[in-house]
C-alpha cells in the first residue's frame, strides 16, 4: 500500500477522496520544455498516480532562463530522462511511462492508442501540437493546450478558454487556423495570455523540430503557464468547475450574410 503521508496537506484541500480519486488518473503531459515541466511536476505533486510523459529533446545552455530540468551541469543529457528522475524523487509510487521521442504524426498516433484521463499539451511548434491536439479530440480526449508563451512578461494576463474563443494570442491563431482545417471545433480548453507581444524579441531559428522562430522569454511567465494547465487538469479531473472567458464581443468574427439571389421571374 503506497505511504500518501506527503499529501496530507493537498488532503486538508481536496479531501482524502480527491487524493484518492486522482491516484487512479492517468495523465499525458507532451513537452518538458518551460511549460510542460513545471506542468509534469505541479501534476505529480499534485498526487496523481499515474503520468506518461514525452519529449526528445536535450538540455541546452539557452534553456536555463526558464525550464525546470536546465542545469549548468547537464548540458546535452535528454530532458525526459531528467525530468522522469525528478518526478519519481517526488514520488517514488508513481506509474512513470517516458516517451524520449520528438511529436512526429506518426509517434502521435502511436501514443494516443493510450486512453488517457487528461491530455496536457505543453508543445511549441504548430505542427506536432495540431496533429495531437487533433487525435486527442478525434479521440474524445480531455485536453488542456497551452499557447505562446514567448513574447510577454505579465503573468496576470494569462485567461483560461475554449480554444476557438482565444483572442490576442497570434500562436492561438494559427493553431485555430490550422486544427479547423481537421475539422476540430469546440471542446479543448486552451490557456493564453491577452498581453500583447513584443514583437521585437523575436528570432529566426534553424527550422529544426518544425520550429522556425522564437520569441523571447522570462524566466517565470512559461512556468506560471504550466501552473495554470495544472490547476485545470486538476479541477477537471475533481470535477470543480473552472471559469473560462468568453471573446469580446467586439472581436467576434463577422457572420458573411449572402445576398438573396433574385428568382427568375423577378425583374
Amino acid at each position: 500500500m503506497s505511504d500518501l503521508s506527503w499529501l496530507s496537506r493537498s488532503a486538508l484541500l481536496v479531501g482524502n477522496e480527491g487524493i484518492e480519486k486522482l491516484q487512479k488518473n492517468h495523465v499525458l503531459v507532451v513537452g518538458l520544455g518551460g511549460v510542460g515541466s513545471f506542468a509534469a511536476e505541479f501534476v505529480c505533486r499534485a498526487g496523481v498516480g499515474e503520468m506518461t510523459i514525452v519529449d526528445g529533446d536535450i538540455v541546452d545552455p539557452s534553456n536555463r532562463n526558464r525550464q525546470l530540468p536546465a542545469l549548468a551541469t547537464n548540458h546535452g543529457v535528454e530532458k525526459a530522462e531528467i525530468m522522469a528522475e525528478r518526478l519519481l524523487a517526488i514520488n517514488p509510487d508513481l506509474k512513470l511511462h517516458v516517451r524520449k521521442d520528438f511529436l512526429t504524426p506518426q509517434k502521435c498516433r502511436e501514443i494516443m492508442q493510450t486512453q488517457f484521463d487528461y491530455v496536457m499539451d505543453c508543445i511549441d511548434s504548430i505542427t506536432p501540437k495540431v496533429t495531437l491536439l487533433s487525435i486527442a479530440y478525434q479521440n474524445g480526449q480531455r485536453v488542456v493546450s497551452s499557447m505562446g508563451a514567448g513574447g510577454k512578461l505579465d503573468p496576470t494576463k494569462l485567461r483560461v478558454t475554449d480554444l476557438m474563443e482565444t483572442y490576442q494570442c497570434v500562436f492561438a491563431q494559427y493553431v485555430r487556423k490550422r486544427i479547423k482545417r481537421l475539422g476540430v471545433r469546440e471542446g479543448i480548453k486552451a490557456v493564453f495570455s491577452i498581453e500583447e507581444v513584443m514583437r521585437d524579441s523575436l528570432i529566426m531559428t534553424d527550422g529544426s523540430n518544425f520550429k522556425r522562430s522564437a520569441y523571447g522569454t522570462i524566466s517565470y511567465l512559461p512556468a506560471a503557464f504550466g501552473g495554470v494547465c495544472a490547476s485545470v487538469v486538476i479541477r477537471d479531473l475533481l470535477d470543480y468547475k473552472i471559469e473560462t472567458v468568453k471573446r469580446p464581443a467586439v472581436l467576434q468574427p463577422k457572420k458573411v450574410t449572402k445576398k438573396k439571389r433574385p428568382l427568375a421571374d423577378e425583374s
